[in-house]
């Protein structure tokens, strides 16, 4: 009964710090992506523009073409400048936050 006790204390303990580190990357994604709101609109949902949305693109994709502009792989005037001030870490929390936006 303890070892069973132990283990879903160990479960339940495992799973609170990934939901809240899941939170906490998605606020960091609303602080850093304040700074792509004035291009791509808040929360990264552009409508009736020529520059794409961002909300609810796969992460994937998102952050392949941040890395791209950062490594200058993918050329841009504004966003290969931008792409190289932040860290691959925050590169990573934009793709996230965006991903998780609603269109």
């Amino acid at each position: 009964m303890k070892l069973t006790a132990t283990i879903l204390l160990t479960l339940c303990a495992a799973t609170s710090s990934v939901t809240a580190s899941a939170a906490d990357v998605i606020k960091s994604g609303a602080r850093i992506a304040a700074s792509c709101s004035g291009c791509h609109g808040t929360n990264g949902a552009t409508q009736g523009s020529a520059l794409p949305a961002l909300a609810g693109q796969p992460k994937d994709a998102l952050l392949a073409k941040l890395k791209a502009y950062k490594s200058g792989a993918a050329q841009s005037t504004i966003m290969t400048q931008i792409a190289k001030g932040y860290t691959e870490e925050q590169l990573e929390i934009l793709a996230t936050y965006f991903s998780s936006q609603k269109k």
